[in-house]
């Protein structure tokens, strides 16, 4: 079957495969070829797959819906990190969340600016 992993920005994947692994709002879950047509809505978490030759891939993905027709799957994500093995793969979730940390941080920080002057003005026409 055809996988197909999609972001806002891009066309991540688009390989064939034997098995997918993913996890729904209710749990895990496996799609083989035969399986019959599905949708779920997918959460944060690791993508599994296994390529048409055998190898593994693991990737991280953001929460997202799923959709299988017929020989086709397409998973539809915020976000998706890739890494060679499970250790790589960890190191770059950990970094992406650290990156998303400091810009959190520095929106709030903006945000709170926003509310000081707003109150202030609010006060001055008074």
């Amino acid at each position: 079957m055809k996988l197909n992993i999609f972001t806002p920005g891009e066309i991540f994947s688009e390989e064939e495969v034997e098995k997918i692994i993913i996890e729904g709002v209710n749990g895990y879950f496996c799609l083989l070829p035969g399986h019959i047509d599905y949708v779920a809505a997918i959460v944060p978490g690791i993508l599994f797959y296994t390529l048409t030759g055998g190898e593994e891939v693991f990737v991280a993905v953001d929460e997202g819906l799923l959709v299988k027709k017929d020989r086709e799957v397409f998973i539809s994500v915020r976000g998706v990190i890739e890494g060679a093995g499970l250790g790589s793969l960890k190191r770059a979730v950990e970094e992406n969340f650290e990156i998303l940390d400091n810009h959190e941080k520095r929106a709030r920080s903006i945000l709170a600016k926003l509310e000081v002057d707003f109150a202030r003005r609010f006060l001055e026409l008074k």
